[in-house]
């Protein structure tokens, strides 16, 4: 729509915007966890939050991955040396002769390139994302936060009829939809205006992901000569997320709708008509249920069986009401289909029946914690109520040094073979759950600090 960054303190806190009264997206608009290299597996899913991300590998790419702040985005005049700009020239003579080939004509990129040069603030980000880790509940006291309810609440009230339209046509819920747009860009207060072709361009000529940025380089050139927008109107964040919700430029080919019926896809204009029914568009591609919730919170008996946590465990509501698993009030799973009971903080915080939709906002971003954020920000912007369960915020986050150090422990105590690499997803998770039994403690799965301190 997949990172240190300056102002990074007060975006965390969800205040508000003094001159568009909307709340800062906290810590890069919630981009919440590493990404891998483009050519390198899917991740696990994850809950530990961190700064550093970059692209996935399509197709789960061509949704936005990365977002910069506008103050860290204006690179346009950033001021190169003689030989960095000669090396620059002669890949982009290379690049264009393979655009051309691509189908892009000639006028096209005389127009996209003129006047772009090396942006050292975009290699400056992306060499520089140092990793910022949060607890799911510090996160979320951010994502939704009160100010961000309120906005969401006001946005949704001010485009109303729209959105009804958008529901109507695509069946994913208007509420969804505007959760998105608070998580991505406060509500279109934080597009970003870092120039996209300048920013593509830098990034495929610094090499170290060129395949990925060349193919986004090319669909923004598509996205240019279909006139959409005009070059330098094109603006997003440092590493190429465009509009109020934030589409990569491979995702905006694949999925981005003119909704209002200008005759462009404008995901740039302070309008977001056309932006929020592309995030629906997205969202029914990949299968959304029309009337499913994302997910419930729920309570889970005395004596239950950890070991049917997780999302590769999934039963009908029958198998877990008759287990005793009770939505807050007492009352009994309703039949949305097949879901999984999820514990994103351990036994002592918060318990999740988790639904097919869960999943597919995981294609917009794969962690848990943004899973969760646009679920329960939706519901808190219809009138839902905040997590009743309590988090355990004597916990703090594992920094990845430790989760890679506690994969490795696990690895020695025979409870893992999967390898090392800093992310808990469900296998970590299994991994730990086994190593919990084991000790007598509940096999909750939670890779906490406490795990790691009994392993060392």
């Amino acid at each position: 729509m997949r990172r240190s960054r300056l102002a990074l303190l007060a975006a965390a806190l969800g205040l508000a915007l003094p001159t568009l009264g909307a709340a800062l997206p906290p810590a890069t608009s919630l981009r919440p966890e590493m990404r891998p290299l483009p050519a390198a597996q899917t991740p696990p899913r994850v809950v530990t939050l961190s700064t550093q991300a970059t692209p996935l590998a399509v197709p789960r790419s061509i949704r936005p991955q990365l977002r910069a702040t506008p103050t860290l985005a204006r690179s346009m005049a950033a001021a190169v040396t003689p030989a960095a700009d000669t090396e620059f020239s002669a890949w982009l003579q290379g690049f264009q002769t393979r655009a051309r080939t691509a189908g892009i004509a000639q006028a096209t990129l005389d127009r996209a390139f003129a006047g772009v040069t090396v942006q050292s603030r975009v290699l400056e980000r992306d060499r520089n994302q140092a990793e910022f880790s949060r607890a799911l509940w510090e996160y979320l006291d951010s994502a939704v936060s009160d100010t961000r309810v309120a906005n969401g609440r006001t946005a949704f009230d001010r485009h109303r009829d729209a959105l009804a339209r958008i529901e109507r046509r695509y069946g994913v819920e208007a509420e969804v939809v505007v959760a998105i747009w608070g998580l991505e860009s406060a509500y279109g207060a934080m597009r970003g205006d870092t120039d996209i072709i300048a920013a593509m361009a830098t990034l495929a000529h610094d090499g170290r992901r060129r395949d990925f940025f060349e193919d986004q380089l090319i669909a923004a050139l598509r996205i240019l000569q279909a006139g959409d927008v005009a070059p330098r109107q094109m603006t997003g964040s440092w590493a190429g997320a465009m509009g109020h919700t934030q589409f990569m430029p491979t995702s905006y080919l694949d999925h981005a709708v003119d909704f209002d019926g200008d005759g462009r896809r404008d995901i740039w204009s302070d309008d977001p008509i056309d932006a929020l029914a592309s995030t629906a568009n997205y969202l029914r591609h990949f299968g959304w249920t029309t009337g499913q919730p994302w997910g419930m919170e729920v309570r889970l008996p005395e004596g239950f069986d950890y070991s049917l946590t997780g999302e590769g465990v999934k039963h009908p509501a029958a198998f877990w009401n008759a287990r005793g698993v009770r939505l807050p009030d007492g009352g009994r799973i309703p039949d949305h289909g097949r879901a999984s009971i999820l514990l994103p903080a351990g036994h002592r915080g918060v318990a999740l029946v988790i639904f097919d939709n869960f999943h597919v906002i995981e294609r917009y971003n794969p962690a848990d914690a943004y899973v969760i954020a646009v679920g329960h920000l939706s519901d808190r912007i219809t009138g839902g109520a905040p997590f009743r369960a309590s988090w355990p915020r004597e916990d703090r986050a594992l920094t990845r040094a430790e989760r890679e150090e506690l994969q490795t422990r696990l690895v020695s105590a025979g409870f893992h073979r999967f390898g090392v690499d800093g992310i808990i997803g469900p296998q970590t998770i299994d991994s730990v759950r086994r190593f919990q039994a084991s000790i007598g403690w509940v096999p909750d799965g939670y890779a906490s600090l406490r795990v790691l301190e009994r392993l060392r």
